[in-house]
């Protein structure tokens, strides 16, 4: 079929002029191959959603008025900005219906003086619908076959409220009955972003990154040729911007770059969305929907040639936890076992992990947000332990930040660590933790938060990557 899907992030159809610039992206690929699109939200609309729950379950009904007025608002705006008189009632309307869907909602968990987790993924997906019933209005606007598709209608999902996984042979299935006879009829599905459903029907929410494994999921289903990821950034660079002015855009990363970069805090696509691809070798493209005419980044089984690192990241907001046997009947690897069983369970990433032979202790990283359901998961998963006193109190230090280094070419590179963590420390940062794989793709480090982006800066100079 030779299938081009395009997925589109928040930013990218965060206006009325950003929607008409990704429609328009879409329409010119349109008419030498069958395209189909996926979006997210518009932008800071899924934190509105989740803010707006909040008010709802603190009994704020001010609050929650006036979040539901401003979501009714950015979507009527974008509505009158977008489509020809004749068509806005309609499509007013199907947004009317829609926030009175999400408002329904959000009174119920008014009322409970709770935000249960199922109903938040029903809730949050109201984001996406509402983007893809405004792009799909638009295109047909302009005379292009489309057509709105929910997620929840075509992608399949276990039930793990907030971060549930594809089941892809069920989605496949529907991939196939609902979407390919649209594509073959020469219309574009705009399918919604983020979102799925159970086998029983009820709403699921993909998790982190979740559009954009909506559209990988789509991709492989579907036996797409293409995959293109749309954002506000002209590819994967080699830092933050924001903190090294002189990072360029990478040619070329492979999919296992691209994946430690996500997981630790680039803006690239998270390693979940990347498997199918990976399976399926789909070849993917990072591109800038605000600047079109920029090549991009293309994500590649292999590189041509690697050579050393080839990137740095950072993320601020993380904690480190630290665990330790308090009694020799009891095995530091038994508390590391049932801790990572713990939060495996709870589906809490861990971002980096390393651990001291002789004190029988050992440290690993979380994501701020993830660091409450952290603690808890701890917590029933070393009852006795903790309860006993075999193993001492659980410490966390939220003082910290996480520096990775990634590159296939680090492989081998002798003395490349030892310059690494000279730079950091000429810097006066002092490094806390350093955890590096088998597969010697990634070097992370836990330095203070305070030296955090001296030490990026730094790294980025050394290994000489703006070359």
């Amino acid at each position: 079929m030779n299938l081009l899907v395009m997925k589109f992030g928040g930013t990218s159809v965060g206006t009325a002029a950003r929607m008409r610039a990704s429609a328009a992206l879409v329409a010119a690929e349109a008419k030498t191959r069958p395209v189909l699109m996926v979006v997210s939200a518009m932008s800071k609309v899924t934190d509105l959603l989740l803010d707006t729950m909040k008010h709802a379950e603190a009994g704020d009904e001010a609050g929650l008025r006036h979040n539901i007025n401003e979501l009714e608002k950015r979507h009527e705006t974008a509505c009158r900005h977008l489509l020809p008189e004749p068509q806005q009632e309609a499509v007013l309307q199907s947004v009317a219906g829609l926030i009175a869907e999400f408002e329904r909602i959000v009174h119920g968990m008014r009322m409970l003086g709770d935000r249960p987790i199922r109903s938040v993924d029903e809730a949050v997906a109201i984001g996406e619908r509402l983007s893809a019933l405004i792009v799909a209005a638009f295109l047909q606007s302009e005379g292009i076959a489309a057509q709105a598709v929910n997620g929840a209608d075509v992608i399949v999902t276990d039930a793990v409220f907030g971060n549930a996984s594809p089941l892809m042979e069920a989605t496949t299935a529907k991939a196939s009955q609902l979407l390919s006879p649209l594509l073959e009829a020469g219309c574009i599905p705009v399918v919604t972003g983020f979102n799925g459903a159970t086998t029983d029907g009820r709403c699921t929410t993909l998790g982190r990154g979740g559009s954009d494994f909506s559209a990988s999921i789509l991709s492989a289903a579907l036996d797409a040729a293409e995959l293109w990821i749309w954002t506000d950034v002209d590819g994967i660079m080699t830092a933050d911007p924001r903190l090294v002015p002189e990072a360029k855009v990478l040619a070329q990363v492979t999919f296992g770059e691209a994946a430690e970069l996500a997981y630790n805090g680039a803006k690239v696509l998270h390693p979940r969305t990347l498997a199918p691809l990976v399976e399926k070798g789909i070849p993917v493209w990072s591109k800038n929907s605000f600047a079109p005419d920029k090549p991009g980044t293309q994500i590649v089984r292999v590189l041509s040639e690697a050579k050393g690192a080839r990137a740095v990241t950072s993320m601020r907001d993380v904690a480190l936890l630290s665990l330790e046997s308090a009694s020799a009947a009891l095995s530091g690897a038994h508390v590391m076992a049932r801790a990572l069983d713990a939060l495996a369970r709870t589906n809490i990433e861990v971002l980096a992990i390393s651990g001291s032979s002789y004190r029988q202790s050992f440290c690993f990283l979380v994501r701020s947000d993830d660091l409450p359901r952290t603690i808890e998961a701890l917590e029933a998963g070393l009852t006795l332990e903790l309860a006993h006193g075999y193993a001492k109190p659980i410490e966390v230090d939220e003082q910290v930040g996480l520096l990775a280094v990634v590159g296939e070419g680090m492989r081998g590179t002798q003395g490349l660590a030892g310059r690494i963590f000279t730079a950091i420390s000429r810097e006066r940062v002092n490094i806390i933790a350093i955890a590096q794989g088998s597969s010697e793709l990634t070097i992370a480090i836990v330095v203070r938060r305070d030296g955090l982006e001296k030490a990026v800066r730094a790294v980025h100079a050394e290994c000489h990557m703006a070359q």
